[in-house]
């Protein structure tokens, strides 16, 4: 299951996203709504594991880095193999569950 091809799955505001990507809390606080909404419509951790990593790639090849956290995180992507690319996405969803979990943002 895609989050494009879920019926259940809305693709997130434009505008939400685009301020999400000028800070890095509200980056990790829009990506942890999105994850939440991704659980709740039945996608699978491979599943999510997937639409991170393709996220990833998306990002890292369209957008320009726009803090410190996101120029490092680009630069560690760039550099990886597939398979590290993958546990970079995991380590992502990972932070933002926690995150999101527990309520607060974790620096």
């Amino acid at each position: 299951m895609d989050i494009m091809s879920n019926p259940t799955m809305t693709a997130p505001n434009t505008d939400a996203l685009n301020s999400a990507l000028d800070d890095f809390s509200a980056w990790k606080d829009f990506l942890g709504h999105q994850l939440k909404r991704a659980q709740s419509a039945g996608m699978s951790d491979k599943e999510i594991d997937d639409v991170a990593f393709r996220m990833g790639s998306f990002l890292a090849d369209k957008v320009d880095p726009k803090n410190v956290q996101q120029r490092l995180l680009k630069q560690m992507w760039d550099v990886s193999s597939k398979e590290d690319q993958r546990a970079l996405a995991r380590i992502m969803v990972n932070l933002v569950e926690r995150s999101h979990d527990r309520g607060a943002t974790v620096h």
